[in-house]
């Protein structure tokens, strides 16, 4: 029976191994950049569909690319998560260390989340090279996205069958300085996409 050595699983026995190929060896191969677009904002301000909308864009002019939803990762990755304050910092820092390999394996990746809280985007950003990481702020207003309330959760939280609901009883702490800001209500979706896309092909 083999013996576990004392420390094997501690950070101090953790040694990264250095890959010979880079990031920037993969996306050659690719002939794209590979970025991070982070879209943020409230639940109904349309994070997903534009993401779904670019994606789609994108690949149409034969770019590789992989679309990070946060209702998907948390029926998978991040189920175990709850929706209180910590569960939400941790389900973000697993989409930015996801989002993070993708990139450096060369894909330009688009994230479309919640993610309230100012301090984990950030966190977020540390984890790309300078310009390989965009916010775009889905600055769609309150009132805008209880109206539709695709998902009915809006409802539920008005009803009390919901709690800690982002925008209602939990902050959304808006970006202070993102790097595009779209408000879906007044952009429509042909133009966004097209404002998103040259982010993105930015050299």
């Amino acid at each position: 029976m083999n013996e576990v050595l004392p420390g094997l699983a501690t950070a101090s026995a953790i040694r990264p191994y250095s890959f010979t190929l880079s990031s920037r060896d993969r996306a050659a191969l690719k002939a794209q950049r590979p970025r991070c677009l982070w879209l943020t904002g409230l639940s109904g301000a349309g994070k997903s569909t534009l993401a779904n909308t670019l994606e789609v864009h994108l690949h149409e002019f034969g770019l590789h690319t992989f679309l990070l939803d946060g209702d998907n990762l948390r029926s998978g990755l991040c189920r175990d998560l709850g929706m209180d304050d910590a569960g939400r910092r941790e389900n973000i820092r697993r989409m930015a260390e996801v989002a993070r390999l993708m990139v450096d394996a060369g894909l330009i990746v688009i994230v479309a989340a919640i993610s309230p809280f100012r301090a984990e985007r950030d966190a977020a950003r540390q984890l790309f090279a300078e310009g390989d990481f965009i916010e775009v702020h889905v600055s769609t207003s309150l009132t805008v996205c209880e109206r539709r309330d695709p998902k009915g959760l809006y409802q539920a939280v008005r009803q009390g069958r919901i709690q800690h609901f982002t925008g209602i009883d939990s902050p959304y702490e808006a970006p202070l300085a993102a790097e595009c800001r779209i408000d879906t209500e007044t952009v429509e979706p042909s133009e966004a996409c097209q404002r998103l896309a040259a982010f993105l092909l930015k050299k």
